[in-house]
């Protein structure tokens, strides 16, 4: 009983620091229960396992970093954002989106992404190139959906190949192919469809990325993102893990060495291996997509 009391109020703290919620439940768990319909995602595709995993802890911060080297993303977060002020808030929003793409019901993933494409109409403004030129731009806009498509993507994938022991079911390619599905309803009609398109997209885009003071004050601030005390040890690993998963282009670029990602790995994979057990093997989230999906026939088990 002891330990279920210390693994109930450890759930409770990690789920209050991410989700912003008081009583540490997600404000968006009634959002995924809801309905009694599919979502895009069963329990055994590519996309409910890699962000079911606690090594999406890395693949968020490093999906951060890679997007603040893309100016266009950058300003967007700079001048738009209310990352410095609130935080957390910025990160239970991403975290919604997430959540629900990857476990809630087609209408609840056409409802955050209503949310989304809403958010972004009132996100504009124009950035400096990788070249110096002045370009305006538009939060929707495809070439900007489809970098932060392909950071997130790329970055969530890394870090649970390299940190987490779950297998992917159908491997790298099934989790790109699959996870495509999420940015449709956003306005982005075409992504990459396997890992080689993953990389030739990232490819093209490094012509794009640049660092400046602003790059350099994001990155800062990432690094040292205000958590709380007890949070920060946890939080410095995730980060070398993350900047150490990157390629090391993107490494010289941020002007941070890391770890060697040789050290990282185990110790890194057995944190979030911890972590898990501390709070307890139960997922609430999951449990109310389960169930909806119990609801709608598309499971029996």
């Amino acid at each position: 009983m002891k330990n279920n009391a210390l693994q109930e109020s450890l759930s409770r703290r990690f789920r209050k620091l991410l989700s912003g919620a008081p009583d540490g439940i997600p404000p968006w768990l009634e959002v995924v229960a809801k309905g009694d319909e599919p979502g895009f995602y069963l329990p055994t595709d590519a996309p409910w396992v890699v962000h079911g995993n606690f090594s999406t802890l890395v693949g968020g911060v490093r999906a951060l970093l890679m997007q603040a080297l893309h100016p266009g993303s950058l300003t967007g977060v700079s001048e738009h954002s209310r990352y410095e002020q609130d935080p957390l808030g910025r990160l239970s929003g991403t975290i919604r989106w997430l959540t629900v793409t990857t476990f809630g019901s087609i209408e609840a993933i056409n409802g955050e992404a209503g949310r989304v494409n809403r958010m972004h109409k009132t996100v504009s403004g124009e950035y400096q190139t990788s070249t110096g030129e002045t370009k305006g731009y538009r939060a929707g806009d495809k070439d900007l959906l489809l970098w932060v498509h392909v950071a997130f993507m790329d970055s969530f994938l890394r870090a649970h190949q390299n940190y987490s022991k779950t297998p992917i079911p159908g491997g790298a390619d099934s989790y790109v192919a699959l996870w495509s599905k999420s940015v449709q309803p956003l306005g982005l009609k075409t992504a990459p469809m396997s890992e080689a398109e993953l990389l030739e997209t990232l490819e093209d885009f490094k012509s794009k990325l640049t660092v400046t003071d602003d790059t350099k004050a994001v990155i800062s601030w990432i690094r040292k993102a205000p958590l709380p005390l007890v949070a920060k040890p946890v939080y410095a690993l995730l980060f070398q893990s993350a900047l150490a998963s990157m390629p090391k282009e993107y490494q010289l670029m941020i002007g941070i060495k890391p770890l060697p990602l040789w050290f990282l790995r185990p110790v890194t994979t057995s944190l979030l291996s911890f972590m898990r057990f501390a709070i307890g093997p139960e997922s609430p989230i999951e449990d109310a997509a389960l169930a909806r999906l119990r609801r709608a026939g598309a499971i029996t088990d």
